[in-house]
């Protein structure tokens, strides 16, 4: 036994799991408030109901499902539970990449030894990390087709970003950025774009490198906008705000498994995977940021321009096929609706605020968003 490999525990099917960072606030205030450690007294034997940096963040995890049916019924029925726990302590949950005008200064860590120990490492970076995000993991067979998928996935990370972008208010001002979480995260040195690796091979030289010089305590450290994660076997899509609504958590899930989904069968085709330059990447993950869906990115080395709600309608046109095999064409459907109606996230924060000036809109907006998806367990 090597004993310095990084075994790839492969997934024979395309499984899902989602992980989704909700903030808790105060139900009178609308301020943030540090409830993660109340309401994990509520679920001490859960492993679906974790901590996160920040005391004022709760991560709800989804068991491996095998289709979008079983997230959306998982989500629905794991974030309720949540709900009703944080409702004893006067408390709700809100679904964005970060609070409108919270400050970094206010937050609490928590107060275990990983984060306690990341913190005195990282300083600053992470004292401003208040933000949270989506991560989807698609399961796939294999550390070297995950690596291929990695790479390739890097070509859809500003259509992700479009979709998903629900920060543009931060420390009470307008920043500019449609996703403003984007930006504070690509603050650490292990977080932003994936380098581009040739096969497992590599990623394992990589990860062994930086645990060898003290850079990481362990390959959970690494936060790439997509990366394989070998524990479960899976690629992991962490480049998306946090979003208001459980349908929209889901309609993201399901392109993300139609767009992994595609990418292996190229692979399982020995089709060369088509991937842009690193610095286009770059460029277009930054458009992205900064317009959301309104961006215009690069297409290929030629500098050729199109429209980000083309690029997203025409992908989404691409890979219904697949949504239909993997029956989640409806939740497609409803993505490619949001990008025609101009319904993104931060649109809909920015004309919440413009309304009456005031914060508290979106924050209860976001209490209703979340609020509506959610049923009582029968």
């Amino acid at each position: 036994m090597n004993k310095g490999r990084i075994y790839f525990n492969q997934s024979p099917k395309p499984t899902i799991g989602v992980e989704a960072e909700l903030f808790t606030i105060n139900k009178d205030t609308y301020a943030l408030h540090p409830g993660a450690p109340l309401i994990l007294k509520e679920f001490p034997e859960s492993s679906n109901v974790k901590e996160e940096l920040l005391e004022c963040i709760i991560e709800v995890n989804t068991d491996i499902c095998e289709d979008i049916s079983a997230v959306r019924s998982d989500l629905t029925s794991r974030i309720f539970e949540v709900q009703q726990a944080s409702e004893k302590y006067n408390m709700a949950l809100i679904s964005m990449g970060t609070h409108p005008f919270a400050h970094w200064k206010d937050q609490s860590i928590t107060q275990s030894s990983r984060y306690i120990n990341f913190l005195e490492r990282m300083q600053w970076p992470v004292r401003r990390l208040i933000i949270s995000g989506l991560h989807v993991h698609i399961g796939v067979e294999s550390g070297e087709k995950a690596i291929a998928i990695t790479n390739g996935m890097t070509r859809y990370i500003p259509l992700l970003i479009g979709l998903s972008a629900n920060s543009p208010y931060f420390g009470s001002e307008l920043t500019g950025l449609a996703s403003t979480r984007t930006k504070i995260f690509e603050g650490l040195p292990t977080a932003g774009l994936p380098p581009f690796l040739k096969n497992y091979s590599e990623f394992q030289k990589f990860m062994r490198t930086l645990q060898k010089a003290n850079t990481i305590q362990s390959i959970r450290e690494v936060w790439w906008d997509i990366r394989p994660h070998p524990g479960f076997g899976t690629v992991e899509v962490r480049v998306c705000d946090a979003v208001p609504s459980i349908e929209e958590m889901v309609n993201l899930a399901a392109l993300v498994q139609c767009l992994v989904v595609g990418l292996s069968n190229l692979y399982d085709d020995g089709a060369q995977l088509a991937i842009l330059d690193p610095w286009v990447i770059q460029e277009n993950k930054w458009r992205a940021t900064r317009y959301g869906i309104d961006a215009d990115i690069i297409v290929d080395e030629g500098g050729s321009l199109q429209s980000l709600k083309g690029a997203i309608l025409e992908t989404i046109d691409k890979i219904l096929p697949i949504a239909e095999d993997l029956d989640c064409r409806h939740e497609l459907i409803q993505l490619g609706d949001i990008v025609e109606n101009n319904q993104a996230p931060y649109q809909r924060q920015i004309m919440q605020y413009q309304k009456n000036k005031e914060y508290s809109d979106i924050i209860s907006s976001a209490i209703n968003d979340l609020d509506k998806g959610m049923i009582p367990v029968i």
